[in-house]
C-alpha cells in the first residue's frame, strides 16, 4: 500500500514553493483558448507527474514543435517509439491531473473541433510490492466510482510487447535539474529482488492533499518542477508562472497535518499513486483508450531498511521512472508497428 506524502517531502515542497515565489516575477498566467491543428495528426497523449518520470521518455523523442502552455506546463508534439504524440506534465496529485487532462483534451483538437489526441499513456512511479517491479494494471480505482478499465488492446499489446529492460541499481539521477553536471557524485544502491513487470489487477489512486492542488516550482527540481529537466525550451520555461494555483493551501495547519491519516482504503491494490484513476476517468469521458506504467519506487527489497515512504521514493524514484519509462517505450513501439497509422 502507498503510504501518503510523510514530513519530508511537505517541507520539501514548501521550500521549493518559496524559491518559486521568490523568482516568480514577470511570469505569465497559461492561455485557456484552445488549440486547433490544420492537419490534424492523431496524436498519443504521454503524460507524467513529474520531470524526473518525462525525463527518460524525453531522453528517447524527437520533439518537433515549440512548446504549447497547458495548465501552466510545456506540452510539445513530438515522436516516440514510431508514434506521433504529445508529451508533458500534469504536476502531482488528483486535482492537477485532472486540470493538465482536461485542458489537453480541450486544447488539442482538429480543425472541425474532433479530438487530436488518440489515445492516453500515462507512466511513473508509484508504491508496490518490490522496489523496481513495473506494474500495468487493467483498471484504476480511486476508492469513491466504480473502476475504470485500461484499454483491452492497449493492455494486449503491452503483453505481447518485449520484454522491456530493467534496472536493478539507483541511476545518478537529476535532483537539481543539473544534467551532466552532478554526473559521478553518487554510488548506485542495488535493490534486492530483480525487477518484473506484471499485467492485471487493480491501481489505486488516492487523495492525500483533501482536493487542494499542490503548486509546482518554475525553478528546476525532478519532483516539484513545472518543466522537464530536459526543458522543451528555456525561454517558454522562464514564462511559467511559479506556482499553480492553492498556494494558500501551505498556509493551512490542515495541509501538513492531513499527511498524519492515510486515505488509502482496505483493499488487494497492485500499485497505489495520485493521478492515474482521473486521467483514466477523463479518457474514458472522451471515448479515448488508455494505460498506465507504474513501477514501485517504495516497497520491499531496499537494502538499506528505510522507513518506507517517502524516504524510499527520494532514494529511488529514478529507478522507478526509468523501469515505468521502459515499459512504457517497449509498449510505444509494439503499438506503432501494430497501429501503424496512428
Amino acid at each position: 500500500m502507498r503510504r501518503l506524502f510523510g514530513i519530508l517531502l511537505v517541507c520539501c515542497a514548501a521550500a521549493q514553493v518559496l524559491v518559486g515565489l521568490a523568482g516568480a516575477g514577470g511570469a505569465s498566467a497559461a492561455s485557456a483558448t484552445s488549440h486547433t491543428s490544420s492537419s490534424c495528426v492523431h496524436r498519443l497523449l504521454v503524460l507524467s507527474a513529474m520531470p524526473l518520470e518525462l525525463d527518460p521518455l524525453l531522453a528517447h523523442a524527437k520533439v518537433e514543435s515549440r512548446p504549447v502552455v497547458v495548465n501552466h506546463r510545456p506540452f510539445v508534439d513530438a515522436e516516440l517509439g514510431g508514434n506521433h504524440v504529445i508529451m508533458g506534465l500534469t504536476g502531482i496529485g488528483p486535482e492537477n491531473a485532472q486540470a493538465a487532462t482536461d485542458a489537453a483534451f480541450a486544447r488539442f483538437l482538429c480543425s472541425d473541433g474532433s479530438p487530436q489526441i488518440s489515445g492516453v499513456v500515462f507512466s511513473g512511479t508509484s508504491g508496490g510490492d518490490y522496489i523496481g517491479d513495473v506494474f500495468v494494471p487493467s483498471a484504476w480505482s480511486d476508492a469513491g466510482a466504480p473502476a475504470v478499465p485500461v484499454s483491452s488492446d492497449m493492455l494486449t499489446v503491452a503483453e505481447q510487447a518485449p520484454a522491456p529492460h530493467l534496472i536493478q541499481s539507483t541511476p545518478l539521477g537529476d535532483p537539481a535539474c543539473l544534467c551532466e553536471a552532478t554526473s559521478g557524485l553518487l554510488l548506485p544502491i542495488t535493490v534486492q529482488h530483480v525487477p518484473t513487470v506484471s499485467f492485471g489487477g487493480t491501481g489505486l489512486t488516492t487523495d492525500p492533499f483533501g482536493g487542494r492542488t499542490l503548486p509546482c516550482v518554475a525553478t528546476g527540481n525532478d519532483v516539484f518542477g513545472c518543466t522537464p529537466c530536459r526543458e522543451f525550451d528555456r525561454d517558454a520555461a522562464d514564462q511559467l508562472q511559479a506556482l499553480v494555483g492553492g498556494a494558500p493551501a501551505f498556509l493551512e495547519l490542515s495541509f501538513f497535518t492531513g499527511y498524519a491519516q492515510s486515505t488509502a482504503p482496505a483493499g488487494d491494490w497492485v500499485a497505489e499513486d495520485d493521478e492515474t484513476a482521473v486521467v483514466a476517468q477523463i479518457a474514458a469521458q472522451h471515448s479515448t483508450p488508455f494505460i498506465g506504467f507504474r513501477a514501485a519506487s517504495d516497497g520491499a527489497g531496499d537494502p538499506l531498511h528505510l522507513p518506507g515512504f517517502p524516504s524510499e521514493f527520494f532514494v529511488y524514484r529514478q529507478l522507478a521512472a526509468d523501469n515505468a519509462a521502459a515499459a512504457a517505450l517497449g509498449f510505444l513501439t509494439q503499438w506503432s508497428s501494430d497501429h501503424p497509422s496512428q
